[in-house]
């Protein structure tokens, strides 16, 4: 695993579980969101595509996303590893709500500067109403991604609970540890 993507509809925790992996496999972990808004009033970057293209022509990295359609079958192409949080509706909605709830309530700052309001719960665009009207189109998607033969060669890891994923997690930096990298275990 030297170029992972991780993905799942909003909410799932694709950006956590990156962080954590990051952190494990000493990967280099880029954030689409941050990359992709940059500037007040969820201005886009205009060299987003080149961004994600250098950055995607590394040897290592970990990125969180599914949408951006503009670098999705690149992302897709160069990872050797998808990580896909498959999680219930059940699961997520109460996760996004917590977040979008203390993003909003605290005026948490996000991406490029950018902050959850009252008004934008209003917007279907909004996190917690694209995870609702979304999860079964977003799972149908991935599901057919990693059906695809152009990505027939990713290794695909599907997690359908946080407790699979954590139980994974866990393992991974169990195999991490100085005896098992050295080869002495």
């Amino acid at each position: 695993m030297e170029r992972i993507l991780v993905v799942g509809i909003s909410g799932a925790g694709k950006s956590t579980l990156a962080r954590s992996v990051s952190g494990v496999l000493n990967l280099p972990y880029h954030e689409m969101d941050a990359l992709h808004f940059t500037g007040p009033g969820w201005a886009v970057d205009s060299g987003f595509a080149g961004e994600v293209s250098r950055l995607a022509a590394g040897p290592r990295w970990i990125v969180d996303s599914l949408d951006y359609p503009e670098v999705r079958d690149l992302l897709w192409g160069r990872a050797d590893t998808v990580i896909w949080l498959d999680y219930p509706r059940r699961v997520i909605m109460p996760r996004v709500l917590r977040r979008s709830l203390r993003r909003t309530v605290t005026r948490e700052v996000i991406f490029g500067g950018n902050r959850e309001t009252w008004a934008g719960w209003l917007s279907r665009e909004h996190p917690v109403w694209w995870a609702w009207s979304q999860h079964a189109a977003r799972r149908r998607e991935i599901e057919h991604r990693t059906r695809d033969p152009r990505f027939a060669p990713l290794e695909t890891l599907r997690f359908r609970h946080p407790d699979d994923t954590a139980a994974w997690l866990a393992s991974l930096g169990a195999d991490r540890t100085p005896e098992r990298r050295s080869g002495r275990a």
